[in-house]
């Protein structure tokens, strides 16, 4: 395994450079899977861990916390301590059974931020959230109160490092304007869609009428080249077994500059004798910018898989050659 630091201060972090998506732990792959997967990433060396407080909601129409839940079960029969770093996010569970984040979100005011973490402890199990994500914007709450209510928990100990999730760039750097006026700690890991096949971003959907915001996008690329502390955590990399399944890929990925992609793609994973996968988490692990994969599994063969791209080398060529398809 390799590891890099996310964060700075005294709350930043030695994390796995493939981060495991658990999602679906607890709701769709049962827990008996569930222990297996997670033991066998920890035995590998991996030490960084997803799961919001809204996962999974829409399995059972209920408000989620399934994940959350399992994971502290796993924690508590393994006794796991600080070493394995879990982050959840709080602001898109629903606020009532049957409804959703695009309708009745919890939202980001103080009160939800203190309450919502709460709840994330104590299905976890621990004493403080090691990094904790406003999972989508709340244009409804002064972003000032957003601010103070997550610095305050990083003041009183029950979080580490704090993140954001799924918000234009702009709003960003105004949350983290205000934190640093304030004298307050600010949003140090960005979680946003980022795979090899680039989408478009002006198709609107439910929760964002204007265009995808989830998306990591040149906006947040030159972001990241600005404030080099920053670290993108790349959610769906493997765009839900597209590369492989060429029937799943997402219809904001069906334009002209896809087939030159993934005709590169499958150029360079003939050459590794490795798979598609393994060439776009490479490709991601290795980039010029802090790119994290977090890739969710259901099966020990796609933890295996995605385990081996850590250790695959692309060369400068190659990278090169990813790089310019368009």
């Amino acid at each position: 395994m390799k590891y890099r630091t996310i964060g700075t201060g005294p709350h930043s972090r030695e994390v796995s450079v493939l981060a495991l998506g658990a999602m679906l732990f607890g709701s769709v792959t049962d827990e008996r899977t569930s222990f297996a997967l997670l033991d066998r990433y920890v035995e590998a060396g991996g030490n960084f861990i997803d799961t919001s407080d809204n996962y999974a909601f829409w399995t059972d129409g209920g408000q989620g916390g399934q994940s959350e839940e399992l994971l502290g079960r796993w924690r508590r029969s393994r006794g796991v301590g600080d070493e394995i770093v879990v982050a959840t996010k709080l602001g898109a569970r629903p606020l009532a059974p049957g409804t959703s984040f695009t309708d009745n979100p919890e939202g980001l005011s103080a009160k939800v931020i203190r309450e919502s973490s709460e709840r994330s402890r104590e299905r976890l199990g621990t004493e403080r959230l090691d990094l904790l994500y406003a999972h989508i914007d709340d244009h409804t709450v002064p972003q000032r109160e957003t601010v103070e209510a997550f610095g305050a928990l990083v003041a009183e100990g029950t979080v580490g490092l704090l993140g954001v999730s799924n918000q234009a760039v702009w709003r960003v750097e105004r949350a983290r304007a205000l934190a640093a006026a304030a004298g307050l700690p600010g949003y140090e890991v960005l979680q946003y869609q980022h795979s090899y096949l680039r989408p478009r971003t002006d198709v609107p959907d439910a929760l964002f009428p204007d265009g995808s915001l989830g998306h990591a996008g040149p906006d947040l690329a030159g972001y990241l080249r600005a404030e080099p502390a920053l670290t993108l955590v790349a959610y769906s990399p493997l765009l839900k077994g597209a590369y492989t399944r060429p029937e799943r890929l997402p219809a904001d990925y069906d334009h002209p500059g896809t087939p030159a992609r993934l005709a590169a793609l499958h150029e360079v994973a003939r050459e590794t004798g490795a798979t598609p996968n393994q060439v776009v988490l490479a490709w991601q692990i290795g980039h010029e910018l802090p790119v994290l994969p977090l890739a969710g599994v259901s099966s020990p063969a796609q933890l295996e898989e995605n385990l081996a791209a850590v250790e695959l080398e692309l060369s400068a060529e190659q990278r090169a050659r990813l790089d310019a398809a368009h």
